[in-house]
């Protein structure tokens, strides 16, 4: 049980792919203008990332050093086409939206990152978790950095969810500053890169103060007299 928190917490906070191991920056500044956007497509490449692995893990002692990488590929691109088929036959308005990034989850450094560094050297179980929940850490942040950039640039949270669950689904868009004019350099790539720098100067925050608050020495009583 020790070794899979400690892959949950690496996966979500010590290792994140987004803020700490600044791996797959071009979909987490490219898809990030909403935070649907983000969410969807974090949870196409939590799916996949899982998925590789799990497929990687049985075969690892089988496949010769020489071609680990091409095979290695080979499998992802094909969980890639079936996630992009399914994608584009169920939610074609948001796959539309998407575009190009969904195909392009067979070249983020992401996952084959994940498959080379822990698929290949462990168990089927441990290395699914791993794939999942490094996945899991990307679409937090993609999932913030998205509401961030939609917030300050439309003044709205959720705008196209209704890409994912119907046009009823815009009742459930936030309006949060009504007539608001938009922002937008938070829309565009610009915005993407501040956004993203705040993300990991708060997260580079949380973690100074958590270190500096277990370094602390305690106080030592002074002897009575």
């Amino acid at each position: 049980m020790s070794q899979y928190g400690e892959i949950v917490e690496n996966g979500l906070w010590k290792q994140n792919p987004g803020v700490v191991q600044l791996l797959g920056l071009c979909p987490t500044l490219a898809v990030t203008s909403t935070a649907v956007n983000g969410l969807s497509l974090g949870i196409a490449t939590s799916l996949v990332m899982a998925l590789s692995n799990a497929s990687v893990s049985p075969v690892r002692k089988l496949v010769p050093d020489e071609i680990r990488i091409p095979v290695f590929i080979l499998i992802i691109a094909a969980l890639v086409t079936v996630v992009d088929l399914t994608m584009n036959a169920y939610f074609h308005p948001l796959y539309n939206v998407l575009g190009i990034f969904i195909p392009l989850i067979v070249t983020n450094c992401i996952v084959l990152a994940r498959v080379e560094a822990f698929a290949a050297k462990n168990p089927v179980t441990p290395s699914a978790l791993d794939g999942f929940v490094m996945g899991l850490g990307l679409t937090f942040v993609l999932t913030l950095l998205g509401a961030m950039r939609e917030f300050v640039g439309k003044g709205t949270v959720l705008s196209g969810l209704d890409l994912v669950f119907g046009p009823e689904a815009k009742a459930l868009v936030w309006q949060v500053i009504p007539d608001y004019p938009g922002f937008l350099l938070a829309i565009l790539p610009p915005g993407a890169f501040i956004g993203l720098g705040l993300l990991i100067a708060g997260r580079n925050w949380v973690e100074q103060r958590r270190t500096a608050a277990q370094t602390v020495p305690p106080l030592v009583p002074s002897p009575s007299h």
